[in-house]
């Protein structure tokens, strides 16, 4: 798993207006500048917040992703939920607890 490429990605896009124009005209040429498995690209092409957060992306970088992506505070916290009942525990990260839950 790659999940720093995902990261920096996410960090680009809300830092660099460069990066955010490539999102806008060419977002699958940006990905291709990223070292992503297919499943990371999958879910940053579908939007698919509850996997990235399952994947173990930062939330503070995640929540400003699904802003992009149009989510509303509630329907984000609602897709990370979401993430953990149909993708399983956060894998990596921050997030992972010992229990197995994430932290939602």
């Amino acid at each position: 798993m790659s999940l720093y490429a995902v990261q920096k990605l996410l960090y680009n896009l809300n830092r660099d207006a460069r990066v955010r124009q490539r999102h806008d005209d060419d977002f699958e040429g940006l990905l291709a500048d990223y070292d992503l498995t297919d499943e990371e690209r999958e879910a940053l092409v579908e939007g698919n917040i509850g996997l990235l957060y399952v994947m173990g992306v930062n939330g503070q970088l995640l929540m400003h992703y699904a802003a992009l992506r149009q989510y509303a505070w509630d329907d984000y916290i609602a897709a990370m939920r979401a993430g953990l009942s149909r993708y399983g525990p956060v894998r990596h990260g921050l997030y992972t607890t010992t229990d197995g839950q994430g932290a939602v």
